[in-house]
């Protein structure tokens, strides 16, 4: 009977629903939650001095999808299932709560009480916590920020009938303080980010500060969920993302290109990825690609580039474009940083002055002379202008993107400019050559290998670190052309084909035409 209360109990499908809620604290659904527990060694579930962390709890699925596996691992060794449950609710299953409503979702979902002393749980506590605690913490602020997680006093200095967002992991300088125990595994779905301040909607990562508190915390094993961003790109992500790709102990890193098919409900451009950090193991990592049709399997060195090649397919592709162009220069050294004329996005045309090329509805007006910084050289040049966010509403990275076409690029003539809302792939003495670059940067290997590097709208010149510079440009390039120069096989293309969308009335760019 009681088995059978447990098992009705523990049913995913409420899970499985707000799982499809959008909100910026994603809940995870539970099929991922057990996806990413396979990858964590069986006998961990059948060991009762095993102690698992969730220190990000929002539903308690992860706590409640550990508690099942152990409830079967540890029949034998103890058989009656309510010293069983005892065992491994006190013992074994430990979660820090991010908000005081998912401490008790957490709870309810895991005691299947929302008060852990109360006589409806299935194993009692003496305190209405149990181990999944929620403790309200401030922020503390240092000129107008939190000095633990960057949080804006403007935004969420609050007062007690609101939430903080002070997540108690990342507001310890010694997180070992808070259980005061070893963790063999510590896993969860942290937040992702904060409001910065910013203009607009502007927010920053903030997962990667749980992924560095929970390897302070040394666990044998450690897994989050976090957007694939950082793989590329994301504000203030270098060292992070320097870690992860040169740590040596992410031995497996799963990848999804559409968020939605981890969340459902959720869009957020780049996709998704989770991974597994092993402290006991330094190695090569196996890393899987999520898609629409299927799945591949590769095991790989994660810092073999500078910047991670997601798909697996790719990497030997940029491999042989690597070998050929052997060191010589990348289009990293040619394209412009953001605001090539120090002019922003908003600026507002002028009456009179430099041409400038403003968003495309506004069109080309004119700039105040004294506004444009002409530093860089670039005025006097021929320019081929490209918008800094060519894929703009474009989140499934698994359909074939676009990039560069005619509707949205724009040829600038010498003592032309433009807004930050391009940048300059290329400056040229003639017209001739821009337009022949411009033919180079249009074929479908050229935007392959661009593509290698973009987990989001934005594109900026470190996206170009692996398509070679020419050096000089003549002539039409056609992906014919270029794939007998760098080795592309049949095979290779027809994958480089259906990853780029084709631009309309631009023939030269289609292999074989």
């Amino acid at each position: 009977m009681a088995e059978d209360l447990f098992s009705s109990v523990y049913n995913p499908d409420v899970l499985s629903c707000l799982a499809n809620l959008s909100n910026d604290e994603v809940f995870t659904p539970p099929e991922i939650v057990n996806e990413m527990l396979d990858m964590l060694p069986e006998d961990l579930f059948k060991n009762p001095d095993s102690k698992f962390l969730d220190p990000v709890c929002k539903t308690g699925v992860f706590l409640r999808e550990i508690a099942k596996r152990l409830i079967n691992g540890l029949s034998d060794q103890i058989p009656d299932l309510q010293e069983r449950l005892d065992h491994i609710f006190h013992e074994q299953l430990y979660g820090i709560a991010i908000t005081e409503l998912t401490s008790l979702l957490s709870r309810r979902s895991v005691y299947c009480s929302k008060y852990a002393n109360s006589e409806y749980a299935v194993s009692k506590f003496d305190d209405a916590d149990g181990n999944i605690r929620y403790k309200r913490l401030k922020h503390h602020w240092t000129n107008g920020k939190c000095a633990y997680c960057g949080a804006t006093r403007s935004e969420y200095d609050r007062g007690d009938a609101l939430e903080t967002y002070a997540y108690e992991l990342i507001h310890h300088l010694r997180p070992e303080e808070i259980f005061g125990m070893k963790f063999d595994v510590i896993i969860g779905n942290p937040p992702y980010q904060l409001s910065d301040g910013g203009n607009g909607k502007s927010a920053k990562p903030i997962y990667q500060m749980f992924v560095k508190q929970a390897i302070k915390l040394n666990p044998r094993f450690m897994s989050m969920i976090i957007p694939s961003r950082w793989f590329s790109g994301g504000k203030g992500l270098e060292d992070f993302r320097s870690y992860m790709l040169t740590n040596g102990h992410i031995t497996k890193l799963v990848d999804y290109e559409n968020f939605k098919d981890v969340f459902p409900g959720v869009d957020l451009a780049g996709g998704a990825c989770y991974f597994l950090w092993e402290r006991d193991k330094e190695d090569k990592c196996e890393v899987v690609n999520y898609k629409e049709n299927g799945s591949s399997s590769m095991t790989r060195r994660l810092d073999e580039y500078d910047i991670f090649i997601r798909q697996n397919l790719a990497v030997e592709i940029v491999r042989k474009v690597q070998e050929v162009n052997n060191g010589k220069e990348t289009l990293s050294n040619r394209v412009s940083s953001r605001k090539p004329f120090g002019l922003p996005t908003n600026y507002l045309p002028k009456d009179s002055g430099v041409p400038c090329y403003f968003i495309q509805k506004i069109g080309k007006k004119f700039a105040d002379t004294k506004d444009v910084d002409d530093s860089r050289g670039l005025l006097d040049k021929w320019k081929l202008l490209a918008p800094k966010a060519p894929i703009a509403g474009q989140t499934d990275f698994s359909k074939p993107v676009g990039f560069y076409y005619d509707g949205n690029t724009r040829i600038a003539a010498p003592g032309e400019c433009c807004t930050e809302s391009f940048i300059v792939l290329g400056a040229f003495d003639t017209e001739e050559e821009v337009l022949s670059y411009k033919s180079y940067i249009f074929t479908k290997i050229v935007r392959f290998l661009l593509l290698q590097t973009v987990v989001s709208q934005d594109v900026t010149k470190k996206n170009f670190c692996f398509i070679p510079d020419l050096g000089k440009y003549s002539g039409n390039y056609t992906d014919e052309q270029l794939c007998e120069e760098w080795g592309i096989n049949e095979t290779e293309w027809e994958y480089i084909d259906s990853r780029i969308g084709t631009i309309v009335g631009q023939g030269n760019h289609t292999k074989g035409e």
